[in-house]
């Protein structure tokens, strides 16, 4: 598979396993700093609150950030590793994460998609390589761990969203 292949089929998964169903916001290609020099984009970026049915349910939601990397350039390309949420992932090939696993920081998270059926232990092993014809499920190879947001309002990471099209 091609690149834009590659990205395009880890995108559908995230969008389909983890970001689609009742109760999920999320929008793709999030623009903050819209307009400045330091403009920067988010692939995906979830929106995931306490509640809906009160303030305070939603003012302590939390955002998850996702990063599609689909091999070793992208990932070096210096291009979407904009990890502004209390939560935050790579979304990679196996294959990437073996190559780059030791470098990410402690708190950036890792799914990979693996075929159904194969334990995550033996596709670290022997990476299958990425094709349309099996069925994948998204793993999480490594957790985000939390950490607090220091920059951007829940109000502008909305708008942000909102701009861009929730979903």
């Amino acid at each position: 598979m091609t690149r834009n292949e590659i990205t395009a089929m880890l995108s559908r998964l995230l969008v389909q396993q983890r970001l689609s169903g009742r109760g999920k916001y999320y929008a793709s290609e999030v623009t903050l700093d819209f307009g400045t020099s330091h403009e920067k984009r988010v692939d995906f970026m979830q929106f995931c609150p306490t509640n809906t049915t009160s303030v305070s349910g939603i003012e302590k939601g939390e955002f998850v950030c996702y990063e599609v990397k689909s091999c070793l350039a992208d990932y070096k390309s210096g291009h979407g590793q904009n990890f502004i949420g209390e939560r935050n992932y790579l979304v990679m090939p196996m294959e990437l994460y073996k190559k780059i696993g030791n470098e990410l920081g402690s708190n950036i998270g890792v799914i990979v998609p693996i075929p159904k059926g194969v334990d995550r232990l033996d596709e670290y092993e022997n990476p299958t390589e990425l094709d349309d014809s099996k069925q994948w499920e998204l793993t999480i190879i490594r957790n985000s761990v939390r950490k607090d947001r220091e920059h951007y309002s829940v109000v502008e990471l909305l708008f942000c969203m909102f701009r861009s099209g929730i979903k």
